[in-house]
Order: structure tokens, then sequence, then C-alpha cells
């Protein structure tokens, strides 16, 4: 890796919560910033842990668009709030007269690669939710439509689109591996999937690794969040269409959404946010209506009725206790 010269960060708040900063800093064993100057980056500026403020933010603005401090990776975390009527004003940054829309359709092509952290940055996630007051979008997509702030043919200097880590909030390692491919010009077109997200997360379902799966296997269902069973059937679980490799890597320190015993909610996907329970396995006529990714329905159904017809007593009754009350037998 050429680490000559560092690579310039600059990371922008937008209409957020700010969990994607702190997801951020939980990241490496050495934290976040030791990681950074691993990978040859300087954090040029962050909102929430950079020491200059005020004129000296501004400054650092200034020079970039003079082209005086190069950009080579601009991060934004949150949705862009258009509202009211395409100004942007809903979100101005502090100390000048220009909303967050302005700064980042000014800012964006003068980088080498464009970021959006959490899926609120990629495709307007929780602002965006019905009836979205704010006009609120993604970067480069306004929910799984390809537009947003930038527009469908935006591209970096470096030649890629804007690269979307979602997730709410993303986990990470996928910020900072995402960081240090940029930094080492070791991401590709190719390497990011039809919605923007990079392939080394994106090339995965939250469901592989999933703790609960000899339950899935077996159909084996949950009925109360505090079961041991699979939570697709009745609890919402959404795992099997969800891509990401949650459950193949630890969250802070270990564990899972699954893991914990609460469904995946699909959150690194455009539209998440408008489900309404996210408890709740929508039915009709008893039939789940979210299918695993990729399985015809009539197949699904037929494995699912074998599986159950195959299910051990001892997951049939772990499945529905929230503890292990029988264990794992040698057959005679």
């Amino acid at each position: 890796m050429d680490v000559s010269r560092k690579k310039n960060l600059l990371w922008l708040q937008a209409g957020s919560c700010g969990g994607c900063a702190m997801a951020a800093l939980d990241n490496g064993a050495s934290g976040w910033f030791a990681e950074l100057q691993t990978f040859g980056i300087n954090l040029l500026w962050h909102p929430g842990v950079s020491e200059e403020t005020g004129e000296e933010v501004l400054d650092i603005l200034a020079r970039i668009e003079r082209g005086e401090e190069r950009l080579d990776i601009f991060c934004i975390e949150g949705s862009i709030l258009r509202g009211p009527e395409g100004t942007g004003m809903f979100n101005r940054l502090s100390g000048t007269d220009r909303s967050l829309f302005e700064w980042t359709r000014r800012l964006a092509p003068l980088a080498d690669y464009c970021v959006a952290v959490g899926t609120c940055a990629a495709y307007g996630g929780i602002p965006a939710g019905d009836p979205a007051p704010t006009d609120a979008c993604g970067l480069q997509y306004e929910g799984s439509e390809a537009g947003g702030a930038l527009g469908r043919d935006f591209s970096s200097r470096k030649g890629l689109p804007v690269v979307n880590v979602s997730g709410c909030a993303p986990h990470p390692g996928w910020i900072m591996e995402t960081f240090a491919a940029l930094a080492a010009g070791d991401l590709a077109p190719g390497d990011l999937d039809t919605l923007g997200r990079p392939k080394f997360f994106a090339g995965h379902l939250a469901h592989h690794g999933c703790s609960r799966n000899e339950f899935y296997e077996f159909k084996a269902s949950a009925r109360n969040l505090s079961d041991r069973g699979c939570l697709m059937e009745h609890l919402g679980c959404k795992a099997t269409q969800a891509i990401g490799d949650c459950n193949q890597r630890a969250w802070n320190g270990g564990g899972s959404c699954t893991h914990a015993g609460f469904a995946c909610i699909s959150c690194t996907s455009p539209g998440f946010e408008d489900s309404h329970n996210h408890h709740v396995t929508p039915k009709i006529a008893g039939i789940p209506v979210g299918l695993p990714l990729d399985m015809p329905k009539a197949w699904f159904m037929t494995l699912a009725a074998l599986s159950k017809s195959a299910t051990p007593d001892r997951v049939r009754k772990n499945a529905e206790a929230d503890r292990i009350v029988e264990n794992p037998k040698r057959h005679k």
C-alpha cells in the first residue's frame, strides 16, 4: 500500500442521529484513530471528534473549495434534507448561509471518492420514512431508485459512484474497511453491488452464521422474543433476505441482533424504515410474505413442510423456550 501521502478524509453530518459516527468509533482493538493512521488516512475534520470549530472549520471547507486542500474521501452521515421546496434550508451548516444539500453538491465533485455512511446517507433512511416532510434522500439514491442529491450519473474524480456503507448503524468494520480499500485504491466499480454497497459485506446474508440456524433448518419457530427458536415465521426476522455479514463478525465485542433475540429488520436495505411492525411477520393465508432471497416460493413451501415433519423433539421444545430445556442425545 502506498502511504507516502496521507489521504484526507472529510466527514460531514447531515440529517442524522449520530449513530454511524458512534459505530465507527468502536472499530479495532487499538481504536478508530489508530486504524486511520495505520492505513494512511488523515481525518481532516469530523463534527464529533475534531478540535476545530467555527471559523476554523469554515476555513477547511474554503480551502477545499479553492483547491488548496486535497479531498481524497468525502463522507456524509445522515440523509440529505432537500426541503423546503428544494432549498435544503431545513439543514443548514452552522455559520454559513448554505445548506448541507448545497455543500454536498459542491464538495462531492472535488473528492476522489464519496462515501455514504449509514442507510440514511445511502438511501434516505429514517428521515425519508412516510410522510417524509423534510424531503429526505440519500446521496445517490432515493429509496431503491437511483438519483438522490447527486443524481444517478454522478461519479467521483476516480470514477466511482457513491459507495454506500449502509446499515442502521453500519458495522464499524464495514466503515473502516471501506475507507482502507479506498485509501489503497483497491475498490473498483465491480466491487460494488447493484445498490452501491461493497461486496465484501454485501455478498453475504445476515442469515449466514446465525446462532439460530438449526431452528431455521427444521422450521422450529419462536413465538415470543425471549424464545430461542427461529424468528422468521412469526417474529418478523428478515435475515434470510437482508444483505450483510452481521452474524459472521462480532458487534461491540460480541453478538448480533438475532443473537440478542431481536429480529433482523434488514436495515442495510432501502425502505426498511417504512415497516410498521418489525416484530411481526406479514402473512397471507398463514404463509409468510417475505421468503428467503433467490428462493422460489414453491420450493420453500415444500422444504418447510419436509423440515417440520423431521424436527427432533429436542429442537421443537427448545424453540419455544427461553433456555435450553433438552440437550442433544446420542441415539443408541
